[in-house]
């Protein structure tokens, strides 16, 4: 009977003793470190990656999109002086040149990785040409050569005239009258913030005192981007060539806008090129 006591306890203490070793195993495997997010350890450590492309409104502006795998912690270094941490970041460099960019990935376990690429910033070609039609008031339409040179908001009380004698090239003419009644306009469609050069061919009576005034006007039709007068009253008969440039800044349309004063006047051949 005592052997059988003694028995007994032997085994509870071995049970007791296991169980002991078991939780304290538990214990210690649950202290751990597990390995950080997007990562496994010594498996898929951190790798950076990116890409990036000009944004559409701003060429100096690049948007940078984050491609690193296994990683939970970013460091951008601009080449410029400028960092930061985002994850996916813009940045606005401060001019035209060659940028060397790195991004440092790292994840919770405190592996890092770099990555470094050259990041062009270059002004686009402007290769869009706008059209301006009609421009030598050569092309019959519904309303003698006059179609495209009215005014959009339907006001016709001011309408061009035609003329055939002079002309600088083709048959037909602008004329504008000595009392200023008249005007050319036209609506053109452009690219934003773009340079381009308006010119066109125009005379005017040597008598009296007058000149040609024209303007480029923002898509409102109202806020004036530039204006100049020209007055060469040298030959009647002889065509002078005017030409202004101009930026178009944040209008997709701009209105060629011409008015005379004091002398009769006329115009022929508009063209408009990327300056």
């Amino acid at each position: 009977m005592k052997l059988n006591q003694r028995t007994k306890s032997y085994r509870a203490g071995l049970s007791g003793l296991i169980t002991i070793l078991f939780l304290v195993f538990i214990t210690i495997s649950c202290d751990e470190e597990l390995p950080g997010e997007g990562s496994i350890i010594d498996l898929t450590p951190a790798s950076a990656d990116f890409s990036f492309s000009p944004s559409d409104g701003d060429y100096k502006e690049i948007l940078f999109s984050n491609l690193s795998v296994s990683a939970s912690g970013y460091a951008w270094d601009f080449g410029d002086g400028s960092t930061t941490t985002e994850k996916n970041p813009t940045h606005i460099f401060a001019a035209v040149g060659s940028y060397s960019v790195k991004l440092t990935a790292s994840d919770n376990n405190g592996l890092t990785s770099d990555f470094t690429t050259t990041v062009e910033v270059v002004e686009p070609i402007n290769d869009f040409e706008p059209v301006i039609l009609n421009p030598g008031f050569d092309i019959q339409g519904s309303d003698d050569y006059r179609d495209n040179w009215t005014n959009p908001n339907g006001d016709r009380s001011k309408l061009l005239q035609i003329t055939t004698s002079p002309v600088h090239s083709g048959a037909k003419a602008a004329k504008l009258p000595a009392d200023g009644s008249r005007e050319i306009i036209q609506v053109i469609t452009v690219e934003r913030n773009s340079d381009y050069i308006l010119s066109f061919y125009y005379t005017l009576k040597t008598s009296p005192a007058g000149f040609v005034t024209m303007a480029i006007l923002a898509s409102d039709g109202t806020t004036e981007i530039v204006s100049e007068s020209f007055n060469d009253q040298t030959d009647a008969s002889s065509y002078v060539l005017a030409s202004m440039s101009f930026n178009s800044g944040d209008n997709t349309q701009i209105v060629i806008y011409g008015t005379n004063q004091g002398a009769e006047a006329r115009v022929d051949s508009f063209t408009i090129v990327n300056d």
